[in-house]
């Protein structure tokens, strides 16, 4: 009788090695647990560690069908709290991961306590699972935890090449208007200039190792059983529509966050995934700020910066006159730690607060934020969304050039700031974004989105319907 049992279903989730990444993962992963998916979640062996420091030894014991197991990077060990090299990272993990997690599933499948694997999911940019499902005879799913629209762009690396756009001919490209040419051919997204897509095509080296990945891992999406993305259908439709027409497995699921409020209570709630360690005092200095009031300030997990361009940003604050809390990680300047000036720290004492990390989804749904000054990560537009919060918006790398576009022009809800900042500008568009008129058009303008964005997550909305199909119809057909 025993063989006829249905088993659990047991889904593999790998995310991409940096905490922008793993966030998003960590919702998905808790979510199909909450559904009756037994999970595997891989790390690699570094940040495991870095979990195991922010968070203490028995933080990932986990619950007997939430487990965590570990795959080596390739790269040489590290003890630093902070996020490896990307174009490094991008190299090891083509190179290097694909055995190792061949092996980990040969092992798990020979587990007698655990459940066969039954499907993997992993990051969009981590594609060598799809080999290892494919050996396996299972459905593996690509999670692309950052924007559509970033998608698209990343997808048509490959065209830009071929019409000889990128790589660039001359170092001086990157300053003579040469990325103000118009892209009017990709589908889905109009009036994009060269300088709104990815901006990792921004290099004279045709075999750059970050365009390269890039290129390559988008093209492999589509070679999966699926695509997940994290994202709703009212905010990117056009481009929605255009991934659709040349790949109709795609399900929206986004917000996670919002997504995660309308799920089974399970006990993995419990799980948390910050490669730092969390300043949670800072929930209770909000709660004594008056609603609306404070500026919030986080540059996410990878961006650095010049000591001028960090000495700019705490002066337009502090002349700005209005509260602020500001994430600072001891890495944010390049090739050193963070110190601000002594009269700065003086002079904003009474209205200034600075923390090394925090629970951002947390801050940006409390009444006292009035505004977030970001570097345009996904994970941070959408939580900033969902907190019905407007952004003033200092894109650094990668994606985020690309939903700095679309955040201050298609949906109205962010106002851009000089790449080569400046004190008086932080100080005058704060004061627009907290008081000025443009200021409450986004404000009015992102509690739209929010509106949407929750229409879209709740029983019988998009997303949530997309969930339960993907479930249905991809990982779990028996269900």
């Amino acid at each position: 009788m025993g063989s006829f049992v249905t088993q659990k279903p047991h889904a593999v989730c790998v995310p991409f090695p940096a905490q922008g990444h793993v966030n998003p993962m960590m919702q998905l992963a808790k979510l199909l647990h909450s559904r009756g998916f037994h999970i595997t979640f891989i790390n690699t062996e570094f940040n495991h560690r870095r979990l195991l420091r922010a968070k203490g030894p028995h933080a990932l014991k986990g619950l007997s069908d939430f487990r965590f197991e570990t795959i080596p990077d390739g790269l040489p060990p590290s003890d630093r709290d902070a996020t490896q090299d990307p174009t490094a990272l991008c190299s090891a993990v083509r190179k290097n991961c694909l055995a190792p997690l061949c092996d980990l599933l040969t092992k798990l499948n020979s587990s007698p306590n655990i459940p066969q694997v039954s499907c993997i999911v992993s990051d969009g940019v981590m594609s060598f699972a799809i080999q290892a499902a494919m050996e396996l005879g299972i459905p593996e799913v690509q999670f692309w935890t950052a924007s559509a629209c970033s998608f698209m762009g990343y997808f048509h690396y490959e065209e830009l090449i071929q019409r000889g756009i990128i790589p660039f001919k001359d170092e001086k490209d990157i300053n003579n208007g040469y990325l103000d040419t118009k892209i009017d051919w990709i589908p889905g997204m109009k009036d994009i200039r060269l300088k709104d897509l990815p901006s990792l095509l921004r290099t004279t080296d045709p075999n750059d190792i970050l365009l390269d990945f890039l290129r390559q891992e988008a093209q492999n999406c589509f070679k999966a059983s699926a695509m997940i993305i994290n994202t709703f259908n009212d905010l990117e439709h056009e481009v929605l529509d255009a991934i659709a027409f040349k790949f109709p497995q795609i399900y929206t699921v986004g917000p996670l966050g919002l997504l995660s409020q309308q799920m089974p209570e399970s006990e993995s709630k419990f799980i948390t995934s910050s490669l730092w360690k969390e300043d949670l005092e800072c929930l209770e200095w909000l709660d004594k700020m008056e609603p609306n009031s404070v500026v919030y300030v986080n540059f996410g997990s990878v961006t650095i910066m010049s000591d001028q361009h960090l000495r700019e940003f705490a002066w337009g604050l502090a002349n700005s006159k209005y509260p602020f809390l500001w994430v600072i990680r001891p890495d944010v300047v390049m090739g050193e730690s963070a110190n601000l000036p002594e009269e700065f720290i003086e002079d904003t004492k009474d209205r200034g607060l600075l923390v090394n990390w925090c629970p951002q989804d947390k801050v940006l749904l409390h009444s006292s934020i009035g505004g977030f000054l970001t570097h345009c990560g996904w994970n941070s537009i959408l939580e900033s969304i969902s907190g019905g919060v407007p952004m003033l918006c200092w894109p650094f790398f990668a994606d985020q050039q690309t939903n700095c576009r679309y955040a201050c022009t298609t949906w109205g809800i962010g106002l851009e700031i000089n790449n080569d900042v400046k004190r008086d500008e932080v100080e005058s568009l704060v004061k627009e974004l907290m008081e000025g008129e443009r200021g409450k058009m986004m404000r009015k303008k992102v509690l739209e989105w929010k509106e949407k964005a929750e229409e879209a997550t709740k029983q019988g909305g998009s997303c949530f319907n997309n969930f339960d199909k993907l479930i249905k119809s991809v990982l779990h057909p028996s269900e």
